[in-house]
């Protein structure tokens, strides 16, 4: 479906005494017959003479109702549920609206969300343009915002709080992308057969903006290749599971309605297979290098995509993109806008672009912040919505750090990291022993974290085992009422000896890493939770860990080859 844009000379009435204002505030418009079921069967011609715009008569009651009830000033009623349901206090935009449902019967109820309204704009006889269609669709929301301190805007104001359910646009942008991903993901599951594996691998980094680059800059490569002899497909470098843990990333592609499950994740695909038969051709985005665990595969490197200037690359690379230290999803934006700028002005497809710009840029506010990411941001302004750029930025960051639905394993896989440990062989014809110990960092406090289920104590347990490591460091950093920074330690070891080792370690450098012993009830004995005394960086602490393990550090987050 092509969009076009639409010229209409209309004409502007600044007065309020306008019928259809009129009836807008009283609830009725003598203007129009209105059908005696209620079901609106009128044209928006009567408001706009150059305008032909109908609304689908499939339109049922029950959105006649909810929509149409607030502008209802005639019904007690209404306006006492309305004032019971509503604040002016503008102490959070985001409260939900609660629907007296029982007013709507069984048959309402169980079509409102299969409703669809379709808008058919009919230009001017002396514009050649083609028809536009546009469809609209009821959602209920999946997750509510009211806890989310939004700041203040216009749409709130206008618009209301945040309802259960939301009217959703049609976006031709994301409907051709969701396609894409689907098609590639079914070539991958036959094996690409007579095409290249032309794959846009990010770094094994699990941000907003390095999973928003990673898919949007394969859609781009895809739509720009005149050849066919490339299955482009964007990998995600993470395992589909660590998605649960990332609640802000969940949101986003909920938000945009990018269909997750035709996504391709790291686990869910073998790069080497490709490469052993020469059909894999690597992209790499957002760095000048492969991640180390890939770097086997760096052979098959065609193209690096936003690399520094100044920083060492694979010689044989001949399509390089120099970054200019702006977010890599400006750089994928101008992209789009040198070649289809019209794509952009989907909400939905530029919302995942400018979240990537405004988590890296700290809502255009950082020092890092440069003038193409205001720009770019102003382009895709429209995917802000009625949150508006503060708005969307602020759903994210509290998002990144809300873990309340999030289950103990998934808190400490957010932001885990492992190292390998070599050991001395016991006998000289052994092969040496290789163990592993990791780090989780987490936002809440070390009582918070043990409080989130019944059995944290087991769960900790569990992840240590699943991970392979004998052991794991929960490093905590979060501020406490007083609004102080504080740091804790919950330090888990596989056996009560290995513990004992630990403890002398850190009684050995008590001077740079300074410990008050925590009382927790329900620790066993290989469990053992500290108050660092002193500001201490988590850099510190993984330097401590590779000193008391031997350690070299492996290769990248998550996953470490013995």
């Amino acid at each position: 479906m092509k969009s076009s844009r639409i010229v209409a000379q209309e004409q502007y009435i600044r007065s309020r005494e306008n019928p259809f204002f009129k009836g807008l505030i009283e609830g009725h418009d003598a203007s129009r017959n209105q059908a005696p079921n209620g079901k609106i069967s009128r044209s928006t011609s009567d408001i706009i003479d150059t305008r032909h715009k109908k609304l689908d008569s499939s339109l049922e009651d029950s959105v006649s109702d909810i929509l149409l009830e607030p502008f209802v000033r005639s019904s007690p009623e209404t306006w006492s549920k309305i004032a019971k349901t509503t604040s002016f206090s503008f102490q959070s935009n985001q409260s939900d609206l609660s629907f007296d449902m029982s007013k709507i019967n069984s048959t309402k109820e169980s079509s409102l969300w299969f409703l669809e309204a379709t808008e058919k704009c009919n230009i001017l006889p002396d514009l050649k343009s083609p028809t536009i269609e546009k469809s609209y669709s009821i959602n209920r929301r999946k997750t509510t915002l009211s806890k989310i301190p939004l700041p203040q805007s216009a749409a709130s104001f206008y618009n209301g709080f945040s309802p259960q359910m939301e009217i959703v646009e049609s976006c031709e942008g994301i409907d051709r992308l969701n396609l894409y991903l689907k098609a590639r993901k079914h070539d991958v599951s036959l094996g690409v057969p007579g095409k290249f594996l032309h794959a846009v691998l990010g770094q094994d980094t699990f941000g907003v903006g390095s999973i928003a680059s990673t898919i949007m800059y394969a859609f781009y490569l895809h739509i720009t290749d005149e050849s066919d002899l490339l299955c482009t497909v964007p990998v995600i470098n993470m395992k589909r599971a660590d998605l649960n843990s990332h609640a802000e990333l969940k949101w986003l592609l909920d938000s945009c309605q990018i269909d997750q499950s035709s996504l391709i994740f790291i686990d869910e695909i073998d790069l080497s297979y490709y490469d052993l038969f020469g059909s894999l051709k690597l992209v790499v985005i957002n760095g000048h290098r492969l991640p180390m665990r890939q770097e086997a595969l760096k052979e098959a490197v065609v193209e690096i995509f936003n690399c520094r200037k100044g920083e060492s690359i694979y010689p044989w690379v001949e399509t390089v993109t120099i970054g200019e230290d702006c977010s890599w999803c400006s750089l994928v934006a101008e992209k789009f806008a040198l070649t289809s700028p019209k794509i952009l002005a989907g909400q939905r497809f530029s919302r995942i672009l400018l979240a990537g710009i405004l988590v890296d840029t700290g809502n255009l506010t950082s020092v890092q912040c440069t003038s193409k990411d205001k720009y770019m941001s102003t382009l895709l302004i429209n995917g802000a919505g009625r949150f508006g750029c503060s708005g969307l930025y602020q759903i994210l960051r509290y998002k990144m750090y809300d873990v309340s639905d999030l289950k103990v394993v998934d808190i400490l896989r957010k932001d885990f990291k492992k190292w390998a440990t070599v050991g001395k062989p016991e006998s000289a014809a052994s092969r040496s022993i290789v163990s592993h110990i990791g780090m989780s960092s987490i936002g809440i406090s070390v009582g918070q974290l043990l409080a989130h289920e019944n059995t944290s104590t087991q769960e900790i347990k569990y992840f240590q085992q699943l991970e392979k490591v004998r052991l794991l460091m929960i490093v905590s950093g979060y501020y406490g009422p007083e609004k102080n920074f504080k740091r804790e330690i919950l330090v888990s070891a596989e056996s009560v000896e290995l513990m004992k080792n630990l403890l002398t370690f850190f009684n050995s450098n008590a001077s740079q890493f300074p410990l008050k012993v925590l009382h927790r009830p329900g620790l066993v004995k290989e469990m053992r939770a500290f108050e660092v005394d002193k500001i201490t960086s988590r850099k510190t602490i993984e330097r401590l860990l590779e000193e008391f393990g031997g350690s070299s550090k492996a290769n990248g987050v998550g996953l470490v080859p013995d």
